[in-house]
């Protein structure tokens, strides 16, 4: 990201209009490109289905790769003033094309949440790779209370690698219910999760990262204030109160492929005194190195290596000439109450909205992402074969015809991993 003239605040205005190189090449993978035009005044707008928000890292260095916000608005507009009808249309549109997503957005992390999981297990003591589980589809909380898997049945044997390659619920559901809600707290907050990642750009969101204290200042009456056991199980499958903005997900996701150590993200490169010329290059600034073990750091990601080998994220990686760590998620927008989901019966705006996290090459990684398509539905089916497109570009120079296409056939669950039972 080049910044001309000293003048940085300008990063701050309005998303759109800072891209770096890399974005502006994203542009013409078709993550750029405007769907549509707003309607003029007096006309009625339909909210654009599908908004895209991408954000990809260099894990050595945080530097931003891509930061997209789709839909966006173009940002001549207000080069000589907005005019009213443009400004109320901006303004009123469903499609909120002014939200800077990636850096304000806040959505649950759905299963994207799982690997972050059992590195906490892992160094909190609650789990070992090894140790198994058996899934009959359901855990039953003390008290009668049902949590179901997404697979009807259950994975039978599962440990922790087979947990996170085919995103078994149950696994997290006892994980969860087994790892005390602040202690959670505290080890997700290490990865930066419910706290500003420090970019440099103003408005960032913190998201939501909960625990006992957050709740009893969240909320008024001391029976809403109470925090409640199925509370602690919905946080194991990054649903319940979880909420993080993309930035968040794509700065944790390139702690694990930089084994531990994090950078602070920056998308301005350098910047130039129009004067001189003179060029002041922007340091990378560490902003902490996490006291993890590299045998469990290697477990997270050998894992999710499988994912996008034999697991939910195999479809979007087959043929693949590099090996990439993937983690598909699918989130929900409304509680189901227990219902069954079915994407047909439900309004487009209330569907799920579909994540995957990734970084690649696996062994030696220069780049680490986050994908979030809004409705989208299964994270495999939307946001990995976007995500696959990006690396594609990235590591292999490979443009596709057009934009990333929805694998309607891929799917969460149904795959089976031998765990070696």
């Amino acid at each position: 990201m080049e910044a001309v003239g000293e003048r940085p605040e300008f990063l701050g205005c309005c998303p759109g209009v800072v891209r770096s190189l890399a974005q502006r090449r994203l542009e013409r993978m078709g993550l750029g490109s405007e769907r549509r035009r707003l309607k003029p005044e007096g006309e009625r707008q339909q909210r654009l289905l599908g908004a895209v928000v991408e954000v990809a890292l260099d894990p050595a260095s945080g530097e931003v790769l891509a930061f997209v916000s789709k839909p966006g608005y173009d940002p001549n507009l207000f080069v000589e003033g907005i005019d009213p009808q443009n400004w109320d249309a901006l303004n009123t549109s469903p499609d909120k094309p002014l939200l800077n997503r990636p850096l304000r957005g806040a959505y649950p992390p759905g299963s994207t949440f799982k690997p972050f999981m059992a590195l906490a297990a892992l160094k909190l003591g609650k789990r070992t790779p090894q140790q198994t589980i058996n899934d009959p589809g359901y855990f039953v909380l003390s008290g009668g209370h049902r949590f179901n898997d997404d697979k009807k049945g259950g994975h039978g044997t599962v440990d922790m690698t087979k947990a996170i390659v085919v995103s078994c619920d149950t696994y997290f559901y006892l994980l969860a219910n087994d790892t005390d809600i602040d202690d959670t707290w505290r080890f997700m907050s290490s990865l930066g999760f419910g706290r500003p990642t420090g970019i440099d750009i103003e408005g960032e969101s913190e998201g939501v990262l909960p625990s006992q204290e957050w709740k009893k200042k969240r909320f008024r009456k001391p029976e809403q204030q109470k925090w409640y056991a199925g509370e602690t199980v919905s946080i194991g499958i990054g649903q319940g109160y979880n909420a993080y903005t993309p930035i968040q997900l794509a700065q944790a996701t390139a702690a694990i492929a930089n084994n531990g150590v994090m950078y602070r993200p920056h998308l301005v490169k350098y910047i130039e005194n129009i004067n001189t010329g003179e060029r002041t290059p922007i340091e990378p600034q560490p902003l902490r190195s996490l006291p993890l073990k590299q045998a469990n750091l290697d477990v997270i990601r050998q894992a999710l290596v499988g994912v996008n080998k034999e697991g939910t994220g195999a479809r979007a990686f087959a043929g693949a000439s590099y090996a990439a760590a993937g983690k598909t998620g699918t989130a929900q927008v409304f509680s189901l109450k227990g219902a069954e989901y079915k994407a047909s019966a439900i309004k487009k705006e209330l569907r799920d909205h579909a994540l995957f996290i990734a970084f690649a090459p696996a062994d030696k990684p220069t780049i680490a992402l986050a994908v979030l398509v809004e409705n989208g539905g299964f994270g495999a089916q939307s946001a990995a074969p976007i995500a696959r497109m990006v690396l594609d570009y990235y590591l292999l120079g490979k443009l596709p015809a057009g934009a990333a296409k929805e694998d309607p056939a891929a799917v969460e669950v149904e795959v089976e991993v031998d765990s070696g039972e």
